[in-house]
């Protein structure tokens, strides 16, 4: 089974999100979506008709959502079966949070790697991406 199938995002914390996400619209023309953030489309390179997406959003710098991490970024990775993978990674001695969260867009869970960053791991629907 695969682990890792690619990046679903970047997060970081920031002083004033919103006049940050400005700036880089009005400098490098990126324009966050209704939610935000910053979603860059591709398509997957075995299923050329299925679209993914990559996001790019930053978050209140005093926001818990990163937590018990107090590092000021998190990465998302993408995953082809959360469930079987947060086993394997509890099994391997990989610090797993015990809550997975499920919406229309895809299954979520987290883990921590050795140095306290929190890393969200992603399983999109199957079937295509929704954003």
């Amino acid at each position: 089974m695969r682990r890792v199938t690619g990046i679903g995002g970047v997060f970081f914390k920031a002083q004033d999100p919103e006049k940050l996400k400005a700036w880089y619209q009005r400098h490098l023309g990126i324009i966050p979506d209704e939610g935000g953030y910053i979603s860059f489309e591709w398509r997957e390179k075995d299923d050329p008709d299925t679209v993914g997406y990559t996001v790019w959003g930053p978050f209140q710098h005093d926001t818990k959502y990163f937590h018990p991490s107090t590092k000021p970024y998190m990465f998302n990775f993408r995953v082809e079966n959360l469930d079987v993978l947060l086993q394997q990674l509890r099994t391997e001695g990989v610090h797993v949070d015990d809550r997975v969260e499920e919406y229309e867009y895809g299954r979520f869970g987290w883990i921590m790697d050795p140095e306290g960053h929190r890393i969200e791991l992603w399983e999109p629907p199957r079937g295509g991406e929704t954003g």
